[in-house]
């Protein structure tokens, strides 16, 4: 299905996430991951248009921005959630401070989230924070799915190399390979996106 995206708001408090009921109870898809490892490419390569800005500076992204995906009648069918990349060093500790105050809340007690997208480079060894991540999501029991993004800088023997130590490093053998730029993945990541609506 094709969708329009609309920009709803950036939060930085609970109390500024959108209300359920104003989207229709469309599920929630929130799109995580350190900063600068892509999120808002992909999430501008599944909507079909420039919806989230995408910046050089990794640790631009300081609020949740929220976008409903609307079908032909103009009904919100799906959220994209877009939250604050982790682990970059540069930005301020007073801002890194203020994360768990809305992320933590969001991840642990949105009942409109229907799925988390942890993105991690394909690029790039397994990293703690990533594994640290995906272990939060299964103790706390949230849906989620592993994507391995800009796969296409890598050969064909580095992708699967790369993937095989991603697998074995996060302790998961369901990991999606992503290109924002070339399209590889996005239909099999939609049609996990997709299962949530035939779902409900």
């Amino acid at each position: 299905m094709k969708y329009t995206t609309q920009f709803l708001l950036s939060a930085m408090a609970a109390e500024q996430f959108p209300a359920p009921d104003s989207v229709r109870n469309a599920p929630e898809i929130a799109f995580l991951g350190r900063s600068n490892v892509g999120k808002s490419s992909l999430l501008n390569a599944l909507a079909g248009e420039k919806a989230a800005k995408v910046s050089s500076t990794p640790g631009r992204t300081r609020a949740i921005n929220f976008f409903a995906l609307l079908d032909e009648r103009q009904r919100a069918k799906l959220v994209f959630a877009d939250l604050p990349g982790y682990g970059y060093a540069k930005i301020s500790k007073s801002i890194s401070a203020e994360w768990p105050k809305f992320i933590e809340p969001y991840l642990a007690d949105r009942e409109t989230l229907g799925l988390c997208v942890c993105l991690v480079d394909s690029n790039v060894p397994p990293q703690d924070r990533d594994r640290q991540l995906i272990d939060w999501m299964r103790h706390m029991g949230r849906a989620f799915v592993v994507v391995a993004t800009k796969v296409d800088r890598l050969s064909g023997n580095e992708r699967t190399r790369n993937l095989a130590a991603l697998k074995k490093g996060l302790g998961t053998d369901d990991i999606l390979p992503i290109s924002a730029k070339t399209g590889t993945g996005i239909g099999a990541l939609w049609a996990r996106i997709e299962a949530l609506n035939s779902a409900q």
